[in-house]
């Protein structure tokens, strides 16, 4: 039986930036289910690079979003990954919404965000003309870029250490030894099993599917799955942005936001439905829902002008309330050697390469 130090499954930017960074120093092998890499959440989402604002004090997301940027944008300068730094305006109309902002710019100096500035009302409309707000900040290390190039950045680092990766391979279960792990896999469709001493589960939406079939792991430390699907509807023509703007956040997201891509294409997204499957449908029928939210902070929208682009969905443990990443390791659930990643969702893309610091250290 071929034995290696470690099993990543998952091709997402996270199982990739994991496989990546453990391949520095470890046997690597970087498993996917589907024909490609980054299919789902990793390729179906804003393409923003988070400044991390908005996390709780000490929760994973606000460590991890920090470190990850700064990472991020090291990264894409080594490896030549297009991006922009174009930066962000978040705006308030009333005073609810002021008040919310101001919690926001108190919470980002403590999650260690020192850049945000302050803008006037008087200057608002020279960071984002035609937008309607009374009061905004501007957070200028927030960017955009290039996933699709990022993951295959990714992907020339781990193989670029002796990594490897293979696609059209799915996790069919894993027993414990006294060393390690027995992975069963489907590769291609044919069976096959290998040994290792780390096995890292990044499935994003899969990975409460493969931690079930991680033998003496128990369920309970396995949470719920909720699909959050966000659609995204683009923009036709001319536009004023220059920056991203966003709203003030809502329940289960940062709203409604107008963001650009490297070309300068406005979109407009992503809107929050839970659902009961993986569905990436689109329906046209929320137009007037995203035409009434985008309206609010810029009125001059041309709703003849906007049309559905895509849907993503993102891995909830819950259905309300705040949710942090989660990372278990054997201190967690007491199986050595297993870390599972559940609820890997934004700012997962940002803070990818801090994820797989994080993970890196816990298998030294």
């Amino acid at each position: 039986m071929e034995k290696l130090d470690t099993v990543v499954v998952g091709a997402g930017v996270v199982g990739m930036a994991i496989a990546a960074k453990l391949s520095e120093n470890q046997d690597v092998l970087l498993i996917e289910q589907n024909a490609q890499f980054g299919e789902h959440s990793s390729s179906r989402n804003s393409e923003v690079i988070h400044a991390g604002l908005y996390y709780p004090t000490d929760t994973l997301k606000a460590q991890l979003c920090v470190r990850g940027k700064a990472l991020l944008y090291q990264h894409c300068d080594k490896y030549h990954v297009p991006y922009l730094k174009i930066g962000k305006i978040l705006t308030a109309k009333t005073a609810c919404e002021a008040e919310t902002l101001h919690q926001i710019e108190c919470q980002a100096q403590l999650n260690g965000v020192t850049d945000l500035k302050r803008v006037s009302p008087s200057h608002i409309q020279h960071y984002a003309p035609e937008i309607q707000a009374t009061e905004a900040l501007y957070s200028p290390s927030t960017g955009i870029i290039d996933s699709h190039q990022f993951m295959r950045s990714l992907l020339t680092k781990l193989e670029q250490s002796q990594g490897h990766y293979v696609a059209n391979t799915q996790f069919l279960g894993a027993q414990q030894t006294q060393d390690g792990y027995i992975v069963e896999l489907n590769c291609d469709g044919e069976p096959f099993q290998l040994h290792c001493r780390n096995l890292i589960n990044a499935g994003g939406l899969f990975a409460q599917r493969n931690a079930m079939l991680i033998e003496d792991l128990d369920d309970s430390f396995v949470p719920e799955l909720h699909y959050c699907r966000g659609q995204y509807f683009s923009y036709q023509g001319q536009h004023p942005f220059t920056h991203l703007v966003y709203p003030v956040p809502e329940q289960h997201g940062l709203g409604i936001h107008a963001t650009l891509d490297l070309a300068g294409q406005l979109r407009f997204g992503p809107d929050t439905h839970f659902i009961s499957s993986l569905n990436y449908q689109i329906d046209d029928r929320e137009k007037n829902k995203f035409v009434h939210a985008i309206k609010q902070y810029w009125p001059a929208l041309d709703e003849t002008k906007l049309q559905s682009a895509y849907a993503g969905i993102r891995a909830k443990t819950t259905r309300s309330g705040t949710q942090d990443f989660t990372i278990q390791t054997s201190d967690t659930h007491g199986c050595q050697g297993l870390i599972n990643l559940f609820g890997i969702e934004s700012p997962g893309l940002t803070a990818s390469l801090a994820i797989a610091e994080h993970v890196h250290s816990s298998t030294l």
